[in-house]
């Protein structure tokens, strides 16, 4: 009987540390995997059960894409206890021609968060700001920005398996070798907690959401992946390039880099009116 345990569940989240995922992703995967455990209440795993849970999603309101993520982290879970035949088919959704633009971060947003964290004392959140925006770096790839790397001008990022060079920009150097000099980092990580830890993924999180009121930003626009989005917009506005972007962002498919791209619904509209073709 196909019955999910918490040694089968502490054998995946293993698993998936082996292979390189982020805490981040990992974390994702095993919630929806317990989600959808805690949907069983202990009935067998089967394909039905799984067919049926993603139903279950779709009436809760989950969107799609959402649907998916959480079906990708259950077909991962089935692949790993070797339940194959359990594996639902994911929600087919046609490629969305723009974005929701009130999800987004602007320029002027983010500046206005830096501002913001700068004005009240937050200099070490105001800098991981502007060290992801300026990068592109992922959250969790803050450990490799170090003392050595800025003062080489670039860091070696190592995760999922892959090795790739990110180039920090001269300025974002010498904000980066201040700030370490000022609280007497001579190696290693530059942001550290009080404790002389890694930040976290949900502090950061936690410390980006206290800003949002001060620099009148809607608090949906306000996470660490969106200064990611911000940099590849910018990135690919000055060149062009989308495999170099792709490289740059660490993604091993140019269609998941092309979604950061999508305009939004309001730039749509202008290129459609551009067009000229209502009479």
């Amino acid at each position: 009987m196909r019955v999910i345990t918490e040694e089968l569940l502490t054998g995946f989240e293993r698993a998936l540390r082996s292979a390189g995922r982020a805490e981040g992703t990992a974390a994702n995967y095993l919630r929806h995997v317990r989600a959808f455990a805690g949907w069983l209440d202990g009935a067998e795993a089967t394909r039905e059960a799984a067919i049926g849970w993603r139903g279950r999603l779709i009436e809760r309101g989950y969107g799609p894409a959402t649907v998916n993520a959480m079906l990708t982290a259950l077909n991962r879970f089935f692949a790993h206890a070797g339940w194959d035949c359990c594996r639902a088919p994911l929600l087919r959704v046609q490629r969305r021609a723009f974005r929701d633009g009130g999800r987004e971060l602007t320029r002027a947003e983010y500046e206005r968060l830096v501002a913001a964290a700068m004005g009240s004392g937050r200099e070490r959140l105001a800098l991981v700001m502007e060290t992801i925006c300026a990068t592109g770096i992922r959250v969790s790839e803050l450990r490799y920005i170090t003392v050595e790397a800025a003062r080489l001008g670039r860091a070696e990022i190592s995760l999922k398996g892959k090795i790739r060079t990110i180039l920090l920009p001269g300025k974002l150097c010498r904000k980066l070798r201040k700030y370490a000099a000022k609280n007497k980092t001579a190696s290693g990580e530059i942001f550290l907690t009080g404790s002389g830890r890694s930040l976290g993924r949900k502090q950061i999180w936690a410390e980006m959401k206290a800003l949002c009121a001060e620099a009148g930003v809607a608090a949906g626009k306000v996470f660490p992946h969106n200064l990611r989005h911000l940099f590849a917009r910018a990135f690919y506005r000055v060149s062009r390039d989308i495999v170099k972007l792709a490289d740059v962002l660490g993604h091993s498919s140019i269609e998941t880099t092309r979604i950061y791209l999508i305009s939004t619904g309001a730039e749509h509209a202008k290129t459609l009116a551009r067009l000229g073709l209502v009479v």
